[in-house]
């Protein structure tokens, strides 16, 4: 139960990660994009192109987060 628990938390921490990388793409965060690490794509594809890089990363940190817990729900029965 302790495993599940865990796992739980992952994902709220995973989805809560996600969200914020959409809501800052689909709000063109000034300071999201000006961020040192976030500059250097943002030179290489664009700020349209960051943007839509960074909604597809928050849906595969959501995803990843969910499939997470399912797998280890699966793997406690």
């Amino acid at each position: 139960m302790e495993a599940m628990l865990i796992a739980i938390m992952f994902m709220i921490v995973m989805a809560l990660g996600g969200l914020f990388s959409i809501a800052g793409a689909v709000f063109n965060w000034n300071f999201f994009f000006e961020h040192r690490r976030a500059r250097r794509l943002v030179k290489f594809i664009g700020r349209n192109g960051a943007r839509i890089f960074y909604i597809l990363l928050g849906i595969f940190v959501i995803f990843c987060g969910v499939m997470f817990v399912i797998f280890i729900s699966h793997s406690l029965r």
